[in-house]
């Protein structure tokens, strides 16, 4: 490399703070450290080579040729194993209701970035983005379940007493189960219905029930169960994690995402950049205003320090007011993660 290792005075290279002296470190590849281990991917879930792909053990296209489908694969890859028919029946069901929603927040998102010519998986990909907390809350929920039934083996509480403990620490949180927005609409108690028909209701289904009554009784308005309530009830007595639950809902909706992707491509023209406008008559912000020259700045700016707190509270219910600004949202001080109901970042 000729002399490049005499050269200094690059920056500060050269600083005597340096830890190393950059000058002599070497150029080219570093040997492999063969006193360790190389870095693989280790995973019980599958593995594939050029004969066949392996699933929990299970070779997946002798799976198929046996008459398997989708949904008891579900089952092997999460749960490592073969379902009853029965679980198969209810899994098929609560998919099927959760596969299409109209043009719900995922449908309306796939739509907008159709509109973009992007890809139909980009479309997807938005559209499971819009499963926030207050959307399908499935692993708050589950993980809610887990911890409050704790309470019945550990305290000896029963059932009815935990759920009313349940309400009154959790009545206005979106991810309970109960709430008004299923009072006219069955599909939520069919559910149940149809799980205590195929002898799948466990103490999932049971504890949302009563989770269910203590919502009617605490709350001021009418309340009932709702889709979030049944799905992950169902799917945590089949045996998914509340994890796993939204995982698996999340996907399945994306197959409605890209029914919606197509048929807007199909029915509608591409934006192109600049395309659309936006017209004065949707803005209701300030009235136009001339761009002072930079001579008068000193007249209009206005600065964002204050030195009472006096000040500091005018400005801070000045700038609420400013839509768009971000000062009208509640920060959230905890960890993200507890909002999905999981106690602890990283490994579960």
């Amino acid at each position: 490399m000729g002399n490049l290792g005499d050269k200094k005075g690059i920056g500060n290279l050269d600083s005597p703070k340096m830890p190393f002296d950059y000058s002599k470190r070497e150029y080219g590849t570093v040997p492999l450290d063969t006193k360790r281990a190389p870095f693989q991917w280790v995973s019980e879930i599958a593995y594939k080579n050029v004969h066949r792909i392996v699933s929990r053990g299970y070779d997946t296209t002798e799976l198929m040729e046996q008459g398997y489908g989708v949904v008891d694969m579900l089952f092997v890859d999460y749960q490592a194993r073969i379902p009853l028919i029965e679980e198969e029946k209810m899994l098929n069901y609560v998919m099927i209701l959760a596969l299409e929603d109209g043009l719900s927040m995922p449908a309306a998102i796939s739509r907008l970035v159709a509109k973009s010519k992007t890809f139909l998986t980009q479309a997807c990909g938005a559209s499971i983005l819009a499963f926030g907390h207050a959307y399908g809350a499935y692993s708050a929920f589950g993980n809610r379940l887990e911890e409050y039934l704790k309470k019945v083996d550990d305290e000896g509480k029963s059932l009815e007493e935990v759920a009313e403990l349940l309400v009154k620490e959790n009545l206005y949180d979106e991810a309970l189960g109960a709430s008004s927005l299923m009072l006219k609409d069955p599909a939520a108690k069919r559910m149940f219905a149809q799980a205590e028909k195929l002898g799948v209701a466990g103490k999932y289904i049971a504890f949302t029930k009563e989770i269910v009554k203590a919502a009617q009784k605490a709350s001021a308005e009418p309340v009932d169960l709702d889709m979030l309530g049944a799905i992950g009830a169902t799917m945590m007595d089949l045996g998914f994690s509340p994890e796993a639950t939204w995982t698996i809902l999340a996907v399945t909706r994306s197959f409605a995402a890209g029914a919606h992707y197509i048929e807007e491509v199909e029915r509608g023209e591409y934006m192109k950049i600049g395309q659309t406008l936006t017209p004065k008559e949707d803005y209701d912000g300030p009235a136009d205003r001339p761009v002072p020259p930079l001579e008068d700045r000193e007249k209009y700016a206005k600065p964002a320090l204050t030195r009472t707190p006096e000040e500091w509270k005018k400005a801070f219910d000045e700038r609420k007011e400013i839509l768009g600004s971000g000062y009208s949202i509640v920060e959230e001080i905890e960890d993200p993660s507890k909002k999905s109901g999981i106690k602890k970042v990283g490994k579960l």
